[in-house]
């Protein structure tokens, strides 16, 4: 991953345009902008690809995907609802 100079509110890393392709592949502008918008970091990234990837029992059966993450697969999923995680 390439190491972003910008930081959250908490101190980590922003995710970088490559550091969102290195972990999704190959996904549209629109949509690479619309998570961008987002300001996510690192981990928000790798946690939306690990969702998506059917990798939820990292985060115990069920849990519903939190804040950012849960944003980036609304976006990566488009329309597909049944794809869609919970949010909370």
């Amino acid at each position: 991953m390439t190491q972003s100079s910008a930081q959250d509110g908490d101190g980590r890393p922003l995710a970088t345009i490559k550091d969102v392709t290195d972990v999704l592949g190959d996904i549209d502008d629109a949509t690479l902008s619309a998570i961008m918008d987002l300001r996510p970091t690192i981990a928000d990234v790798e946690e939306a690809a690990m969702w998506m990837s059917g990798d939820r029992d990292v985060f115990g059966a069920g849990a519903p995907l939190k804040d950012v993450a849960g944003e980036i697969v609304s976006l990566v999923a488009g329309d597909d609802e049944e794809n869609l995680p919970p949010t909370i």
